[in-house]
């Protein structure tokens, strides 16, 4: 069955990363995939956790929200501590991204990832991952030593590998990649890959939704994932250009 927006069944939806977007922090990115638009913004601190005080060790963690005006009807503004799905996803971006950087050369300072959907149309955990992931770049990229020289010399980074993330399913018996709304509430298997540049797996959430799934389907979701990853991978790479760290 033909999708409905023509593309193939492999085929992510247009994607662009934006860097040096709006915003203070050294780390500024707006992403669009396709209707889904996300500001990934990241920010530099010394305050680690306490259980990692005095270790030597950074840790990277990620906050996300869906604004109000970002779905129709409005999202009710999230006021305190924020609802179950957000931190879910939340989680889900901070140990994504964690799994390339190696927290000892990171050194003793925390990176936090700010994941705000401006417009959502299916994939907004994706691609806060996938935009995440350059601000991420750009925010270790800014860290200097008190001589005003890049902390991290070319070689030295302390980042192990690129992160991208895209959503899978099966819609009306074929196997798509990169989910927009429509397809997501019609969607019979929702399954959502993370995976490094180099091709290895970090995260593999899947489930089924109104029907059960083959082991041939399920090879065929984690197939047209991967593709999609090096898709959105290169996206990434030709956006960092001269900037890319590894």
């Amino acid at each position: 069955m033909p999708r409905h927006d023509g593309r193939a069944d492999d085929q992510p939806r247009p994607l662009s990363i934006e860097r040096n977007y709006l915003g203070a922090a050294p780390g500024r990115v707006l992403i669009r995939a396709g209707a889904t638009t996300v500001l990934c913004t990241a920010s530099v601190s010394s305050d680690v956790p306490p259980w990692l005080a005095g270790r030597g060790k950074g840790w990277v963690t990620a906050e996300y929200s869906m604004l109000p005006g970002s779905t129709s009807p409005r999202k009710p503004r999230e006021k305190g501590k924020p609802d179950g799905r957000s931190t879910e996803i939340q989680r889900l971006i901070g140990r994504s991204l964690r799994a390339g950087v190696d927290m000892h050369k990171l050194g003793e300072r925390l990176i936090t990832v700010d994941c705000d959907v401006l417009q959502a149309d299916g994939g907004t955990r994706t691609a806060s991952i996938t935009g995440g992931w350059v601000a991420l770049v750009d925010a270790i990229a800014s860290l200097t030593d008190p001589e005003g020289n890049p902390l991290f010399a070319p070689g030295r980074t302390p980042l192990t590998d690129s992160i991208a993330a895209v959503s899978v399913g099966v819609v009306a018996g074929s196997v798509v990649a990169d989910l927009d709304y429509v397809e997501d509430s019609q969607a019979d298997v929702d399954m959502n890959l993370v995976m490094t540049g180099s091709g290895q797996f970090i995260e593999v959430q899947g489930s089924a939704e109104g029907a059960t799934f083959s082991t041939e389907q399920l090879s065929g979701m984690i197939a047209a994932g991967s593709a999609g990853i090096q898709c959105i991978t290169q996206t990434q790479r030709e956006c960092l250009g001269p900037d890319w760290p590894l």
